[in-house]
């Protein structure tokens, strides 16, 4: 297998110990999207002896233009498991765990504990402050990567003691201050540049070589190609507001929900909404929209149903709590651009009337 690997051994700083170094390290890979991919691609082809990929969502037509370990024909297949399989392909002597289910507030410390790092490849603040606390918890470094239409930001967190996420963002941001991808777009090659760095901070981190972008936030432009560092210090304070509980993760997990709260204030009526009625049938107002689905929130069990529906989908009932619970249940299955409504079904009535 040498003969595989030669142009890394021919490396001073890497030689056969270093290769030995690598095949021994094990990474885990949060999302297997625009950001995993290319990671994923350049851990396996460089002998990362263990890989885990999770990933609840399956592969559509939208993400080939930049998720390219993809192509048409595997569409509504799952990305970990689909991914996996291309690795395995690409170097059959590594090891790859794939989790084709969303990582949440019930396992992801059991699954983390298991790997050297992660690398964050998630599109949600739900998923990256989960990451982030249990990385803290459990002493892995996070190799954190952003993006935002032209600009891709790259940054790593819990090394050696270094900063943590949340030293950074302390807390999520307000509905609306920072819109996603799907909602902005992006470049299709911005990705597949700030996942190859994110490749990159791991592999110096296994052979502790360079200097790993610790208390450092690499902001790229890619249309200028300007490369801006940004240093932070360590917050003790946000430390240890995550240490002190020993397990934060459950209200870690509602603090971000509270990003996706959504009043009527915010709604245009040129907006394209799919509306989720979580109440039970008997429930008074019945509304009616163009797009409406009524599903009793005591009823829900799976939501495979809405994993390829990529409308505002935007869940009430008579008072936000149930709709708040539910919209935690689809965050944890995977399901994206999904938001709670503030006010309840009265209020929406007289909404729709105005409209």
């Amino acid at each position: 297998m040498e003969s595989r690997y030669q142009r890394q051994l021919q490396l001073p700083e890497i030689g056969t110990a270093g290769q030995k170094q690598i095949a021994q390290a094990s990474v885990l890979v949060v999302g297997a999207g625009g950001l995993g991919c290319p990671a994923l691609q350049y851990l396996a082809s460089s002998g990362v002896g263990c890989l885990g990929i999770i990933d609840p969502d399956t592969v559509e037509i939208s993400n080939l233009a930049r998720q390219i370990l993809y192509n048409e024909s595997d569409l509504q297949k799952n990305k970990a498991l689909c991914a996996r399989d291309k690795l395995k392909q690409l170097n059959p002597s590594i090891d790859i765990e794939a989790y084709s289910f969303a990582l949440d507030h019930t396992n992801a410390l059991s699954i983390i504990q298991k790997y050297d790092m992660v690398i964050d490849g998630s599109d949600n603040f739900s998923t990256r402050y989960l990451i982030s606390d249990c990385c803290l918890l459990l002493h892995k470094p996070m190799i954190y990567g952003g993006l935002f239409k032209f600009e891709g930001q790259i940054s790593v967190f819990n090394y050696q003691k270094g900063p943590s996420y949340r030293c950074l963002f302390p807390n999520p941001p307000d509905l609306g201050e920072v819109p996603n991808c799907s909602d902005t777009g992006i470049l299709s090659v911005a990705p597949g540049l700030i996942g190859l760095y994110q490749a990159t901070e791991a592999l110096k981190i296994i052979l502790k070589i360079g200097s790993p972008l610790s208390g450092a936030l690499l902001v790229i432009n890619l249309l200028t190609l300007k490369h801006v560092t940004f240093e932070f210090e360590k917050n003790p304070k946000e430390i240890k507001r995550v240490q002190k509980n020993k397990n934060p993760l459950p209200s870690s997990i509602q603090d971000c929900i509270l990003d996706f709260e959504i009043s009527l204030k915010d709604l245009t009526t040129k907006e394209v909404l799919h509306w989720i009625d979580v109440r039970k049938h008997e429930e008074k107002p019945r509304l009616k929209f163009p797009k409406l689905t009524e599903i009793p929130f005591e009823a829900w069990e799976s939501l495979e149903s809405f994993r390829g529906d990529f409308s505002k989908k935007i869940l009430f009932c008579q008072s936000g709590k149930r709709s708040k619970s539910a919209l935690s249940k689809m965050k944890e299955q995977g399901i994206q651009n999904c938001f709670y409504l503030k006010e309840g079904a009265e209020e929406l009535k007289k909404w729709s009337e105005n409209l």
